[in-house]
């Protein structure tokens, strides 16, 4: 396929804080590579790995959407917007940036892993409110189809953010295949193999592969294991900011 970009499992950036266990698909703090800066306006995408007990203590961002999806456990989060809430798996969260945030993020068990995805997509609007969301999906709405996650428009399934990005997860039994049509003009597609195996157009894809796609309309996926996951970021592929 012309226009993809393959990023394998193995080849993330990896960071091991005992604690923390960082897998990094672009580059991110100590991890550094001018080929992957970001896909788009997908920025981060972080496959973390929280010990029992352990987290992230109290730090800023800004001009920022930031989306983080739980895999395993559980992860309580704190800000200065009075938000203390916990997230688990089959919740979304997301939070606006914008002009100043100051947040927290603990595995608040102190007898199992926290797993959880972390994304940081580049807004179209900058210095925007501060605002904390967070929803609890019907997983079995992702059985053999995609179920969206997130959208720009707050009267959609899902959370939303500020961009036009779509986000969906579904979870397929072996040789089942679908769909996926663009929903705007200039957009690509990032897939992320949450679990088992794909096949996209022709490119086979293993677990925690990821593969970005653009100047294209449609895309056609086929589970090749039992019980696969993956997650569909669709996001503008140039950065326009007002």
């Amino acid at each position: 396929m012309e226009n993809t970009v393959l990023h394998k499992a193995g080849t993330r950036g990896h960071a091991n804080h005992g604690w923390l266990d960082s897998h990094h698909t672009f580059s991110f703090a100590n991890y550094h590579n001018p080929d992957r800066m970001h896909f788009g306006v997908l920025r981060v995408l972080n496959d973390d790995r929280v010990d029992a007990g352990m987290g992230f203590g109290t730090h800023p961002h800004d001009n920022m959407e930031i989306i983080s999806i739980p895999l395993e456990g559980d992860l309580e989060h704190k800000d200065n917007m009075d938000t203390n809430t916990v997230i688990k798996k089959g919740d979304i969260q997301v939070m606006s940036a914008g002009t100043g945030i100051q947040h927290s993020e603990y595995n608040r068990n102190s007898d199992k892993l926290t797993k959880f995805l972390q994304i940081w997509v580049f807004p179209n609007k900058r210095n925007v409110a501060p605002r904390y969301d967070q929803i609890t999906l019907n997983e079995s709405e992702r059985h053999n189809k995609l179920q969206q996650i997130l959208s720009p428009n707050p009267d959609d399934e899902g959370v939303w953010i500020h961009q036009d990005a779509w986000f969906y997860m579904g979870k397929f039994d072996k040789d089942v295949a679908t769909e996926y049509k663009i929903k705007k003009e200039g957009n690509g597609v990032y897939a992320f193999v949450l679990e088992g195996d794909f096949t996209i157009g022709d490119i086979a894809l293993n677990r925690r592969d990821g593969l970005g796609i653009w100047d294209t309309d449609t895309i056609t996926l086929k589970a090749n294991f039992e019980d696969a996951e993956i997650l569909l970021m669709e996001v503008p592929m140039a950065l326009r900011q007002f």
